[in-house]
């Protein structure tokens, strides 16, 4: 924990966040016939597995920041982008038809990661929270 006593549960999320999106990008990379038994057949398998790749990129990402010094800050960074595309790609496409309404549980999902992530403010990500440095 850092001398301010604030930075563990960013680091907790980042792990958290990080493994989640490792096991969602993995899920059609490893398995596409349970996923698309779930979140419904796809037509572009590449774009599938391009964004599982990416998305288990991420997580990654999120999972080596963790244990460094400055790595919340970056974790929140990914996590936020990560999560802000797939609520909109979520909440776009599913009124449209173009995608399952089990997606709107993954809305769910990415919803909570947000609020998550905006409740460790950036200065508390770093250590610091008067200035948002270390």
């Amino acid at each position: 924990m850092s001398r301010t006593g604030v930075r563990e549960p960013a680091r907790t999320l980042a792990v958290a966040h990080g493994a989640f999106n490792i096991v969602g990008g993995l899920w059609p990379l490893l398995h596409l016939r349970s996923f698309e038994w779930v979140f419904g057949p796809k037509t572009d398998v590449w774009l599938q597995m391009t964004t599982g790749g990416l998305l288990a990129s991420a997580g990654v990402a999120q999972l080596a920041a963790a244990g460094d010094a400055q790595g919340p800050a970056h974790a929140r960074r990914i996590g936020l982008g990560t999560a802000l595309t797939l609520l909109a790609v979520d909440l776009v496409y599913v009124p449209k038809g173009r995608i399952r309404p089990t997606y709107l549980l993954d809305a769910a999902m990415q919803t909570g990661w947000i609020t998550a992530w905006l409740r460790s403010s950036p200065a508390r990500t770093t250590g610091d929270v008067r200035s948002g440095r270390r």
